[in-house]
């Protein structure tokens, strides 16, 4: 089994070092994660600026870009071959409810199961890294079983992974759950700089909204690891009829207008 690891907080965090440690006892393992902390970097790609790929001490390819760039560049070229799976992570804090959507974690992980290779995000519930080495082998175990039931290496599918910071002994078994929700995000704060210049800092995220029986904060709240497969595809097939009404009713407006 051929495994691809990156991550969003660079290549020298705790996080990624311990899943490399762990998972490179039960597969061969490759890093390449970004040179510099690029949480809540999402899916973004640098097009416009030329990327390159260094090795650092411990042994791990580095990119000056995002979590997606390091995975692209990987599978387009630099790595020679197809890994079987692609691992993010493990993330210093949560990744969940509307979190998905901003995390450079699990934007690494899709951009792996965007060019058809199955693919995880770990992250763990709280900052810090307290028990990132009980993580990681929960993360281990967690492929391990997916190797054995044959799933690495077949069809495409995406996992959004978290786990509690836990002693491994305390953290009670995956729980697939659907994505919570958040409140809006605090009101951004603004300072200013010793040229006199307004400056403005993104609020923290809000509070958990949803957070009922089948969600991801709920099952995390009572110590259990939480598995959501994700989904790429934006559409809001439920509103379509809807929306093609709606453009029917708007194109026999504009023609009256005429």
């Amino acid at each position: 089994m051929k495994i691809l690891i990156s991550n969003d907080d660079g290549f020298q965090a705790p996080g990624i070092v311990a899943l490399y440690e762990a998972l490179k006892t039960v597969a061969e393992v490759e890093v390449v994660a970004p040179e510099q902390n690029n949480s809540a970097k999402s899916n973004a790609l640098t097009l416009h600026s030329p990327l390159y790929v260094n090795r650092g001490a411990n042994g791990f390819r580095y990119v000056n870009g995002t979590p997606a760039d390091c995975v692209h560049i990987a599978l387009t070229g630099l790595l020679g071959y197809r890994p079987d799976l692609v691992v993010s992570g493990i993330n210093n804090g949560a990744n969940m409810g509307d979190d998905t959507i901003y995390s450079g974690t699990v934007g690494a992980a899709m951009e792996g199961y965007l060019f058809g290779v199955p693919a995880i995000a770990f992250s763990q519930i709280d900052k810090g890294w307290v028990h990132i080495d009980a993580a990681a082998l929960k993360a281990r175990e967690i492929v391990q079983q997916m190797a054995q039931q044959q799933l690495i290496g077949a069809a495409p599918w995406l996992l959004n992974v978290n786990i509690p910071n836990l002693p491994l002994e305390a953290i009670k078994p995956v729980k697939v759950c659907r994505l919570g929700r958040r409140h809006s995000a605090e009101s951004v704060i603004t300072q200013v700089s010793p040229r006199g210049e307004t400056m403005y800092w993104i609020g923290a995220a809000g509070p958990a909204k949803d957070e009922a029986e089948g969600t991801d904060f709920h099952a995390t709240a009572h110590g259990h690891v939480v598995m959501t497969p994700l989904k790429v595809d934006l559409t809001d097939h439920d509103h379509l009829r809807y929306w093609a009404q709606t453009a029917a009713h708007l194109g026999g407006a504009a023609q009256k207008a005429v």
